[in-house]
């Protein structure tokens, strides 16, 4: 697979390789944009700072009195030439030359307007749906550039022509900016019914592609015949937390409040703040909810979500419940104890501190920043043998994180300790502490 070119010093070496008659596809592949801005920066640097086997009009810039006897490798190099009068007679002869229309696509926004005038000509002839799709990252990425909105505008009518399977190509494509263009293109001509934009919600992994499409969905789901299930579905199911809350927020407008329910226990804040708006808005009471089922002490099913909801909407009274759910067998459902006790401002450090020992990481690491501000109130030395080696990793980070807000002496002994241990964050925070200790404190 073509690797792309980065930077000016190999876009340098691709015009070296093209001046000694390298073909143009080995240099630059059609759908790398960044090889194709290197190589248009390189040309230039190669020209002033280097001596290497280049045409001699590539050396001196003498206009020359034609550019047909160039091939496309050679004229590759001059469409990216220092002179402008160069660049613009590279254009005339680039048109039997598709392999080159990224380069007029760069020259789109050349400074120089003639130069800039006459690649948009050749542009505009040469972009179809089908190269559009091909050249899309590379008119995005020059769309941020001074006189590149052209190119956008241009990519856009063009990809309005293509048929859905062509636009379809680009949903899935690796460049984040080129799926983003694609679907609000799709979004604004309304090319895709609201199931199939819950499907593309569900399946992105981009924030904005998410928001997008899951946002379309549901505005047009009154306006459009379509089964509520197939738009609901991929929503209600997706991995996302964006999407799924979209999701349940349907459930109101789909009359279906009651499937609401389950989803106040999620494990994203945001879902659940939606489930309970749904609840809410039909006379549910989510309080209710929590407290029933956090009631029951051992109870495997009791979802970590259902515990965090408590503390969300709860009241300090609610407190007993999440005390009592420390000794809960799932150590998820534990950490969200901590987290809700926290939130309430019930954080008792006495009774929190032997869960700096619990074996599972996500209730030390709660129960250390539960314990933060009251870091000072710990037992240095008691935190300082949970730094040694024998310790499982995530106590040891816990007990230096509380040194560190502890401070002193002990402090610096832990930092000292750890600075050849084998854990990159142990060993990098030791670092930093060590030098941010005052003059006059090292450790004894």
């Amino acid at each position: 697979m073509h690797k792309g070119i980065e930077d000016s010093r190999d876009g340098s070496a691709a015009a070296v390789r093209l001046a000694e008659g390298a073909p143009l596809r080995s240099v630059a592949a059609v759908a790398d944009p960044g090889a194709w801005l290197s190589l248009d920066a390189g040309v230039r640097e190669v020209s002033w700072y280097q001596r290497v086997p280049l045409p001699d009009w590539e050396r001196t810039a003498p206009l020359p009195s034609d550019l047909r006897q160039l091939g496309e490798s050679g004229l590759a190099l001059a469409l990216c030439h220092r002179d402008g009068r160069i660049r613009q007679a590279a254009i005339r002869q680039s048109r039997p030359h598709p392999d080159l229309l990224p380069l007029i696509a760069i020259r789109c926004a050349d400074w120089a307007a003639p130069v800039r005038e006459r690649a948009r000509g050749l542009l505009r002839e040469g972009l179809t749906p089908q190269t559009a799709a091909d050249l899309a990252p590379l008119i995005l990425r020059l769309g941020h550039r001074d006189r590149g909105d052209f190119g956008i505008e241009l990519l856009a009518d063009a990809l309005r022509r293509a048929d859905l399977e062509q636009l379809t190509t680009l949903f899935g494509h690796p460049d984040r900016g080129t799926r983003r263009f694609a679907y609000r293109l799709a979004v604004e001509d309304r090319r895709l019914n609201p199931a199939e934009l819950a499907r593309a919600a569900a399946r992105d992994e981009d924030a904005i592609v998410q928001d997008l499409c899951a946002t379309a969905a549901l505005t047009t789901m009154q306006e459009t015949d379509v089964d509520v299930e197939d738009l609901l579905e991929p929503l209600l199911t997706a991995r996302a937390p964006r999407v799924r809350s979209a999701g349940v927020t349907a459930l109101r407008r789909a009359g279906q409040p009651e499937r609401a329910e389950p989803f106040l226990g999620d494990r994203s804040a945001v879902v659940r703040a939606c489930a309970r708006y749904v609840v809410r808005q039909y006379g549910g009471s989510p309080t209710a909810w929590y407290r029933e089922r956090c009631a029951t002490p051992d109870d495997p099913a009791l979802a970590p979500g259902a515990v965090i909801g408590l503390a969300e909407c709860g009241d300090r009274g609610d407190g007993a419940l999440l005390w009592r759910l420390l000794g809960h067998p799932a150590g998820g459902v534990r950490a969200q104890a901590v987290a809700g006790l926290r939130t309430l401002d019930l954080a008792d450090t006495r009774r929190l501190t032997p869960l700096l020992d619990d074996p599972a990481p996500g209730v030390v690491r709660e129960t250390a920043v539960a314990l933060l501000p009251s870091a000072k109130q710990l037992p240095a030395d008691w935190l300082l043998e949970r730094t040694e080696r024998e310790r499982p990793r995530h106590i040891r980070v816990a007990a230096f994180r509380l040194l560190g807000a502890h401070g002193g002496a002990a402090a610096r002994r832990a930092a000292a300790a750890l600075l050849e241990d084998p854990d990159v964050k142990l060993r990098t925070w030791a670092r930093r502490t060590t030098q941010q200790a005052p003059k006059g404190s090292a450790a004894p």
